[in-house]
């Protein structure tokens, strides 16, 4: 089974260092070790050594998605190669407190009537199905507050999965870690 979990989590713990209202970012998930082999100049730029296990993974920043397409459409048209364990996927968006609904990119929460929060997702998937999420909320700004777990945010994982060419099955619904 891979790392997907610390992936997610150190690509969190990474993008929260870089503050809010950041763009959507999309990772390739890259065997760590395969890396150190395929890329030694590339790896030691980025500060990375020997993996600790033999299953750890890189997020490896993609070109971003066209602002102009909607998010399934920009993922529909991705097709990872064999070289590429998994992505992530990371974004902010306004959620409808109290649901999972959220706001469109283009709807303006002072208009919507709704009452909305800001929250930051991190989705990862990998080839051998392994799924992994985190989520923070912008008024709970902290570590200790991220809400983690395999089923966090179903259908980002799912759309992930179909880049990789794979379904993921489908799970219980269980409570988020944090």
């Amino acid at each position: 089974m891979s790392n997907i979990r610390e992936a997610v989590m150190d690509l969190e713990h990474h993008v929260a260092e870089q503050g809010w209202d950041q763009p959507l970012e999309l990772y390739a998930l890259v065997p760590t070790a395969e890396l150190l082999e395929a890329e030694p100049a590339a790896a030691q730029l980025l500060g990375i050594s020997e993996p600790e296990s033999p299953d750890e993974l890189t997020p490896v920043q993609q070109e971003r998605l066209p602002e102009d397409v909607p998010l399934e459409e920009a993922l529909g048209r991705i097709m990872w190669p064999e070289g590429v364990a998994g992505c992530a996927l990371v974004m902010e968006r306004l959620v409808v407190k109290g649901s999972d609904e959220t706001l469109a990119v283009d709807e303006d929460p002072n208009t919507s009537g709704k009452e909305t929060e800001e929250i930051r997702m991190v989705a990862g998937v990998v080839r051998d199905g392994s799924r992994y999420c985190a989520m923070r909320l912008r008024n709970h700004d902290t570590d200790e507050d991220v809400m983690h777990g395999t089923d966090l945010i179903p259908a980002l994982t799912s759309a992930l999965a179909l880049t990789l060419d794979i379904e993921l099955p489908a799970t219980e619904q269980g409570s988020p870690e944090t």
